[in-house]
């Protein structure tokens, strides 16, 4: 079977429309991991606001409840030695710190590595395939 000759002007129209398009491909390719990078993030982010609107309103119940409590004057003096660290002879008071929140904010970012990492390897992979296929038609 004889090879067709393909003449210097369509060479030269494929390399630049190959160019172009390889180009655009990569183009989009970048904006649809950020968009999904977006979007995780912004999901991320409604659960994390929901869970504070929850946890708000929790607090508000406690303090509607504190108040009332408030009223009691040997609820208002242990009060006042626990928050304001007062204490009798003899008293200890300790502080503990909120771990949960500290939690919260290491898996939020290693989630977010994975999610980067994943999409930049999934973008690399179509990219060497699209590479691959290129390179077989020219056998």
């Amino acid at each position: 079977m004889p090879r067709r000759r393909i003449s210097r002007a369509s060479k030269r129209r494929l390399t630049i429309f190959g160019t172009i398009s390889l180009v655009a491909i990569v183009y989009f390719g970048f904006n649809l991991i950020y968009s999904a990078y977006t979007i995780y993030d912004l999901s991320m982010e409604k659960k994390r606001m929901e869970k504070l609107y929850v946890d708000l309103q929790e607090e508000a119940e406690s303090l509607k409840i504190e108040i009332e409590k408030l009223n009691d004057d040997s609820y208002l003096a242990n009060y006042a030695r626990e928050h304001f660290l007062y204490s009798k002879d003899g008293e200890y008071i300790l502080q503990i710190d909120d771990i949960e929140k500290i939690e919260d904010d290491i898996t939020f970012e290693i989630n977010k590595t994975y999610v980067i990492i994943g999409l930049s390897l999934l973008m690399f992979f179509i990219f060497v395939y699209i590479l691959s296929k290129g390179a077989r038609k020219k056998v």
